[in-house]
């Protein structure tokens, strides 16, 4: 039996924990990473501006999020009822949610390139990507298998998904996680490009939150990765001792890098900020929501 009481809790630290998202922009920029985590570090930018050009979204992420709320919204709605949904009410559910969350946001396309951003366009594609998953095999599965032990569900669990991974810490929040039988699955919804490598990581990171928190072994546990455009499919992700055991080495090693650019550890502070390069992809660096306040910026 699942039960979110058994989700361990922590003391607040000031030491960094690993996450697949943190460490992506690590090895993407430093100087982006700095941005993003240490701004209050920064002699040469008020934190107000960093934080209001951290805050930018882009037509891609907001897509992104518009489609992960929904979908956890209506995983909500199913543990209050098995009802099928009404698919009218439902994507009128999801344009208005759409045109909420378009009004409410700064996009980067617009800010920096002046390009009229519209809810239409936006919505256009949250359709249908939300039309693929409620089309899928899987959702019918979900319907048919799961909804019985819905009281069960973790979807998208409170706070940042802490955890510890060879006393390190670590972030992994699941999008949603179930049992059946004596099997728990975990499913992960992506609106952007396949990146199977990446995401597997991800994913296995999961399978060790799960492993970690629910006492659960490796073997009972069935992480999938949801690619939701332009097509449905799926990619399952094997996960066993070794693969857990591997995965728990390379956060060790990964955490320790960015320690590397701290001059406290215990107490999270920063190197300066000029030690933290910037990349040498001149395409993520154009990209970058940071661009207009990064002195060293070239593209």
């Amino acid at each position: 039996m699942i039960n979110t009481n058994d989700i361990k809790k922590f003391k607040y630290t000031c030491i960094l924990g690993w996450s697949a998202s943190r460490y992506g922009k690590f090895s993407n920029c430093k100087r982006q990473y700095f941005y993003d985590y240490y701004a209050k570090f920064d002699k040469d930018t008020p934190i107000e501006k960093t934080q209001f050009l951290k805050n930018l979204t882009s037509k891609a992420l907001e897509v992104g999020n518009i489609v992960h709320d929904i979908i956890r919204d209506m995983l909500k709605r199913y543990q209050i009822s098995a009802k099928p949904i009404n698919r009218e009410k439902f994507f009128k559910y999801s344009f208005d949610i759409t045109e909420k969350y378009c009004n409410s946001k700064t996009f980067f396309e617009h800010y920096y390139n002046n390009e009229l951003v519209s809810t239409t366009e936006i919505y256009a594609k949250v359709k249908s990507i939300l039309e693929n998953f409620i089309n899928s095999s899987r959702f019918r599965w979900i319907e048919k298998n799961a909804v019985q032990q819905s009281s069960e569900w973790i979807i998208e669990p409170e706070g940042f998904g802490e955890t510890r991974i060879n006393d390190y810490k670590a972030f992994c929040k699941v999008d949603f996680l179930f049992p059946i039988a004596d099997k728990i699955y975990i499913l992960d919804w992506k609106t952007g490009k396949a990146d199977e490598t990446k995401h597997s990581k991800q994913l296995t990171g999961y399978a060790l939150w799960v492993c970690y928190h629910f006492e659960k072994k490796s073997i009972d546990i069935n992480p999938t990765i949801v690619y939701l455009y332009p097509q449905y499919y799926e990619k399952h992700v094997k996960i066993s001792d070794f693969s857990i055991a591997e995965f728990a080495n390379i956060v060790v090693e990964e955490t320790k890098n960015m320690y590397e650019y701290l001059i406290d550890i215990d107490k999270n502070i920063p190197k300066d900020k000029k030690t933290f390069p910037l990349t040498d992809n001149s395409f993520f660096c154009k990209y970058c929501n940071y661009k207009e306040i990064c002195s060293d910026y070239k593209f």
